[in-house]
C-alpha cells in the first residue's frame, strides 16, 4: 500500500475500513463523523503519512484558502510590518498569506493581480500603485474582494485602513516649527501616491499657518538611496539657502538623508533636523534616534485581514468600511535641539 506523498483517499479508507466518503468527512466536516471512525481514519492518515491535495481540493472549490497581499516595496520595514499582522489574522482563520511586491511599478501590478487570480486566493490586500480600481471591481464580480492598505478608499465601494496623512503631515510639519524652524523642507515622491499628496499637504498647510515657506525636493520614490542622494544635494547649497529642518515623507527617506548629513560633516538637529513617517525600528535604533510619525503598522495589517474576511463572508447587511487611524507624533533626538 503506497505511504507519504503516494497515499490516497482510497488507501486510508481500505486501511481505516471506512469508506471514502467517510474520510472526506473527517478531513472537512469531522463533526458528522463518530468517534470511533474519526479516530481510526486518524490513525490511518497517520501511519500512512497521507498528505491532503489542496491543489485538486481548490480545483474543486473554485478558490483556495489563501489571501493575497501586494505591497509597493516589500524591502520597507513598513509594510513587512502590516503584512505580519496581516499574516497573524489570516493564521487565525487558517489561511497563508501570499505577499508579493509590486516595486512601485503598474505592469509589474497587474501581472501579480493576474497571479492572484490563477491562484483562485479568496481575497486581495492591496496598496495601489497604478489605476487597478476597474481591476479589482472585475475581480470582485468574479468571487475575489478586495480591500486597500495604507490608502483611504475614495469610494464606499471598498473597504480601506489607512492613517490620516493630512494630520500626520501637520504634526510634523509643526513640530520643527516648534523646534525653530524657519527654512523647513520636505522631501518625498512621487506625488502620484496619494500618501505623498497627503503628507505634503498637511506639511504645506501647517507651514502656510506658521508663516514659514516649505521647500520642496521632490523625488521619484521612497527608496533610502533617494534620501543619500537629496542630502548630498542639500549639503551643497550656501548655509543661507539650505534648508534648517527636513520632514521626509518616509522613514527610508530619512535615514538616507541622516546618513548623507553625518558623511558631509552636518549636525543633525544643530544644523538641520529630520522627521520621518512610519516609524520603523530602526528609526530608533539609528546612530540618532529618528523621530517620526508613528503609524501602528501591524494594527493596520490585523484590521485590513479581518474586513477582508468580513467581505468574503458577505454576511446580509454588509458594508464597506474605511477605517482610518489617527498617527502620532514621537519626538527624538534627530529634532530636539538642546
Amino acid at each position: 500500500m503506497p505511504s507519504g506523498p503516494g497515499a490516497k483517499l482510497t488507501d486510508v479508507a481500505a486501511l481505516a475500513r471506512v469508506s471514502v466518503g467517510t474520510v472526506s468527512n473527517v478531513l472537512n466536516r469531522p463533526e458528522q463523523v463518530s468517534f470511533d471512525k474519526r479516530t481510526r481514519v486518524l490513525a490511518a492518515i497517520e501511519e500512512l503519512g497521507f498528505v491532503r491535495n489542496e491543489s485538486a481540493r481548490s480545483l474543486r472549490s473554485g478558490s483556495t484558502r489563501s489571501l493575497g497581499m501586494l505591497v509597493l516595496d516589500v524591502r520597507n520595514p513598513f509594510f513587512t510590518d502590516v503584512a505580519l499582522g496581516a499574516e497573524n489574522v489570516a493564521e487565525e482563520h487558517k489561511h497563508s498569506l501570499i505577499l508579493a511586491n509590486s516595486a512601485e511599478n503598474a505592469g509589474r501590478e497587474q501581472a501579480y493581480l493576474d497571479l492572484f487570480e490563477q491562484q483562485r486566493v479568496q481575497g486581495v490586500l492591496i496598496t495601489p500603485f497604478g489605476p487597478v480600481f476597474q481591476r479589482l471591481e472585475r475581480m470582485r464580480e468574479r468571487g475575489i474582494p478586495s480591500v486597500l492598505v495604507d490608502r483611504l478608499a475614495s469610494t464606499d465601494q471598498f473597504c480601506s485602513v489607512s492613517v490620516d496623512d493630512v494630520a500626520g503631515g501637520a504634526a510634523a510639519l509643526d513640530h520643527l516649527v516648534s523646534v525653530g524652524s524657519v527654512r523647513p523642507a520636505f522631501v518625498g515622491g512621487p506625488f502620484t501616491l496619494q500618501q505623498v499628496e497627503d503628507r505634503y499637504r498637511g506639511a504645506a498647510d501647517a507651514a502656510a499657518r506658521a508663516g514659514v515657506p516649505l521647500q520642496l525636493f521632490e523625488t521619484p520614490d521612497l527608496k533610502f538611496e533617494r534620501g543619500r542622494r537629496i542630502g548630498d544635494l542639500m549639503w551643497s547649497l550656501q548655509p543661507d539657502k539650505r534648508p534648517d529642518a527636513v520632514f521626509a515623507a518616509n522613514d527610508q527617506l530619512a535615514l538616507g538623508l541622516l546618513q548623507s548629513f553625518a558623511a558631509n560633516g552636518l549636525r543633525v538637529p544643530e544644523d538641520i533636523a529630520i522627521i520621518g513617517f512610519d516609524d520603523i525600528d530602526f528609526a530608533s535604533q539609528s546612530s540618532i534616534p529618528l523621530s517620526s510619525i508613528s503609524q501602528p503598522r501591524q494594527l493596520i495589517g490585523e484590521r485590513a485581514a479581518q474586513l477582508l474576511f468580513d467581505e468574503i463572508d458577505d454576511e446580509p447587511g454588509h458594508v464597506h468600511s474605511q477605517v482610518v487611524f489617527t498617527p502620532e507624533l514621537v519626538a527624538r533626538q534627530s529634532t530636539l535641539r538642546r
